[in-house]
């Protein structure tokens, strides 16, 4: 029976080694699936988080000048309208002499 102990046991050890071995080639192979993954994003020239914020609150300033510039226009054009109603004549007509 000692020999079948045995014979378990160093199965048992060849069983621990090969899944230490596919243990240690899976965090190999994520290791190297992560370094490509990181190599592909910095080919990409993608931009940062600060960098986004900071164009998309330069936009949110724009457009909220562009709304305000829009406001005065037409406020602008309202009054203008209002002086060409007031400086328009009125238009007599001839009379008809017989």
């Amino acid at each position: 029976m000692q020999t079948s102990n045995r014979l378990l046991d160093d199965l048992a050890k060849v069983a621990n080694g090969a899944a230490s071995a596919v243990t240690g080639l899976k965090d190999d192979a994520e290791g190297m699936v992560r370094r490509q993954l990181q190599k592909l994003l910095a080919d990409q020239d993608l931009v940062t988080r600060e960098e986004f914020e900071a164009v998309k609150a330069l936009a949110a300033n724009a457009r909220a000048g562009e709304e305000a510039l829009q406001k005065r226009v037409d406020a602008l054009e309202a009054q203008l309208k209002k002086t060409k109603k007031a400086n328009k004549a009125p238009v007599k007509k001839p009379s008809a002499k017989k």
